[in-house]
């Protein structure tokens, strides 16, 4: 195969026989969010690259290194989205969502970030992200972390593990950065490449390191609840009361920063050991400043991501099989008069009389003993025969494939019963599905 033909390295395709999966998840988080009252969101993949670059910090990873940026026909700078948030803020705030109410909100779809692509972590991935707007309290910190639990829990993910953390105010993070700063630059020798460029510009992101010869000099490095502010550390504790009370189990991880600059107070992540080394399934906290930095008024916020392709991939390991596609009810098989084909009219008027029935037409032709193979292969559980009997006695006659029942001939309007009754009312609902 022409390499012209080979996707992007590190943006994958997802085969017909991996989107159930995918399907269920979506569904199963659509319906959790619903159920909290969060409301859904559409937004574009590509925004003007100062978005990003004012929201995630000048200079964090992502926007030095890791934006798919260029500029287009218009002379514009623009970028592929590597983060919803920003432009949830940018969108909710120019629409007038904030105005007088708090608001919760959620979308999906792909993020773009250049990075080197492993197991878990590839340059085009999928998130469902979910934010709220308004709301001050530890209170709504809480509800998105049962929230994810709930999700987790209806999933069928009990390996997750929650680890929470508080980065104060902005005033309070940056009497920790001079801290940091100060300590680090003591050990200057031991620092990698990466953790020499973060110390002059996010020195936070030194403490997420995975470097294990850095592991000694960061375990000895101040943590950040000696600098928390009085409100971050009440905040902070009235989260951990609300855990406590609904029996949600975390660790207190005085490590875990985040790799944006937007985040304050609250951070937490849910990591698993099944992944390897990218071990976050989902990851958020509070962003109160985002949207007074976009020009709005001063508007607590919070929210999460989580990881569509991770949470994939431990399903996969831990369901492997469960989430198939739907089979076929039926197929029909059909003799050709020219080029007419009775079964295409057949199948138009079941699905007129039967909407929600699956039924998949034989479009290829050929022999009787052909059409039954491809109906075989296809899983169908019946197969709806016209011959040239059947056609002339207006008829059908329907063979099960997968039970050892007799085959029957039966008029149009008794096929309609006999469907309902072999394949169950419940397949079948009233008026045409959206």
């Amino acid at each position: 195969m022409p390499d012209s033909v080979d996707a992007i390295r590190g943006m994958n395709d997802v085969l017909p026989d991996k989107t159930p999966l995918w399907q269920r998840l979506e569904q199963i988080a659509r319906t959790m969010l619903e159920s909290y009252g969060y409301e859904e969101i559409r937004l574009p993949l590509l925004e003007k690259t100062a978005l990003f670059a004012r929201s995630l910090g000048e200079f964090t990873d992502i926007v030095q290194k890791e934006m798919y940026t260029f500029v287009d026909r218009s002379g514009d700078s623009v970028t592929l989205r590597p983060d919803g948030t920003a432009s949830c803020v940018r969108a909710a705030l120019k629409a007038g969502l904030f105005y007088k109410q708090p608001r919760r909100l959620w979308y999906k779809g792909p993020m773009f970030r250049h990075e080197r692509p492993q197991k878990g972590r590839y340059r085009q991935f999928h998130q469902i992200g979910v934010e709220a707007f308004g709301m001050p309290g530890p209170d709504i910190d809480a509800e998105l972390i049962l929230m994810s639990a709930r999700t987790f829990q209806a999933l069928q993910l009990t390996e997750l593990k929650l680890e929470i953390n508080s980065l104060g105010t902005s005033t309070s993070r940056a009497a920790y950065r001079e801290r940091l700063v100060e300590y680090f630059s003591r050990h200057l020798r031991v620092l990698d490449e990466d953790s020499q460029r973060r110390l002059k510009s996010n020195p936070l992101r030194i403490l997420d390191s995975k470097d294990p010869t850095m592991q000694r000099v960061i375990a000895g490095a101040p943590t950040i609840h000696s600098y928390l502010d009085h409100e971050s550390a009440e905040h902070f504790e009235g989260l951990r009361l609300l855990l406590d009370e609904a029996a949600i189990a975390y660790t207190v991880n005085s490590r875990l920063v985040r790799g944006l600059d937007y985040y304050n107070r609250t951070v937490f992540e849910w990591v698993t050991k099944n992944l390897g080394s990218q071990g976050t399934v989902c990851a958020g906290g509070r962003y109160d400043g985002l949207v007074e930095h976009f020009g709005g008024k001063a508007t607590p916020a919070v929210g999460y991501a989580m990881g569509i392709e991770r949470l994939v991939a431990l399903i996969e390991d831990k369901h492997s099989g469960q989430f198939r596609s739907q089979t076929p009810h039926a197929y029909v098989i059909s003799v050709r008069n020219g080029a007419i084909n009775p079964g295409l009219q057949l199948a138009e008027w079941l699905r007129d009389i039967l909407p929600g029935l699956r039924l998949l037409t034989d479009c290829v032709g050929g022999s009787f003993k052909n059409q039954f193979q491809r109906a075989d292969k296809s899983r169908a559980v019946l197969a709806l025969v016209l011959g040239e009997e059947e056609i002339a006695g207006s008829t059908v006659s329907i063979k099960h494939l997968r039970k050892d029942k007799p085959q029957v001939t039966l008029t149009r309007s008794e096929l309609v019963n006999y469907l309902r009754q072999e394949l169950g009312e419940t397949h079948f609902p009233s008026g045409l599905p959206l």
